[in-house]
């Protein structure tokens, strides 16, 4: 069914994206103030947000990464077919890569519905992810919450990474690197996590934290 489709969206649209059609008509018919749309740049925004990797999305959308990474830095323009499998796996439609991009809200609110919410229910801990998904992978903040307990147990991440966590209440292990420290509300814990290591509710009640990670 997916072959159809695209044969289908292929056969009915010109073969290049607009960028490549208004290089070919006369100079008078395309008003010099008006550029052509970064669809490169549209294309690597939409993947990042998704977390996606460019051999996910060369996978995903039977394009090779070689050719996906030339489009992303746009320095080749897709083939309206190729456009559409990358549209389709980004799952968008494939007119939003022409959309014009919105300005930046001065103040932008995201309320309490908004906020993803990570739920550890055996290992009794809550993750609140502040951070914007934009920001993921490079720099994160999170609300920890520890049940009398509970822990939050992490692999290595990255080389490199560090992480920040401050105590807003109750009392917390932090264990990295072979060591453990107690810290009590206030304190503040700064340690390696490119090793594994743990956050531990150290106390009868539960405990709460501020936790900042810093990739490598």
């Amino acid at each position: 069914m997916a072959s159809t489709r695209k044969t289908r969206a292929a056969a009915a649209a010109p073969e290049t994206l607009p960028s490549a059609v208004s290089s070919a008509l006369p100079a008078s018919a395309v008003p010099a103030a008006i550029a052509p749309p970064r669809v490169g740049e549209q294309i690597q925004r939409l993947r990042t947000e998704r977390k996606m990797t460019l051999d996910d999305l060369s996978r995903a959308a039977g394009v090779s990464k070689s050719m996906l990474s030339e489009i992303e830095r746009d320095k080749a323009n897709p083939t309206i077919a190729v456009a559409w499998r990358l549209t389709n796996a980004l799952g968008v439609k494939l007119d939003s890569l022409f959309a014009a991009p919105k300005a930046p809200e001065a103040i932008a609110v995201a309320g309490p519905h908004d906020i993803p919410t990570l739920l550890g229910h055996e290992a009794g801990y809550q993750l609140r992810v502040w951070g914007p998904i934009e920001l993921a992978g490079h720099f994160e903040w999170y609300e920890l919450t520890l049940k009398p307990g509970g822990a939050l147990v992490s692999g290595a991440h990255e080389p490199g990474t560090r992480e920040h966590l401050t105590v807003l209440q109750g009392s917390i292990e932090v264990e990295a690197a072979g060591t453990a420290q107690r810290l009590k509300a206030a304190d503040t814990a700064r340690y390696i996590a490119d090793q594994p290591h743990a956050i531990r509710n150290a106390g009868k009640g539960e405990a709460r934290a501020l936790l900042v990670v810093i990739h490598g």
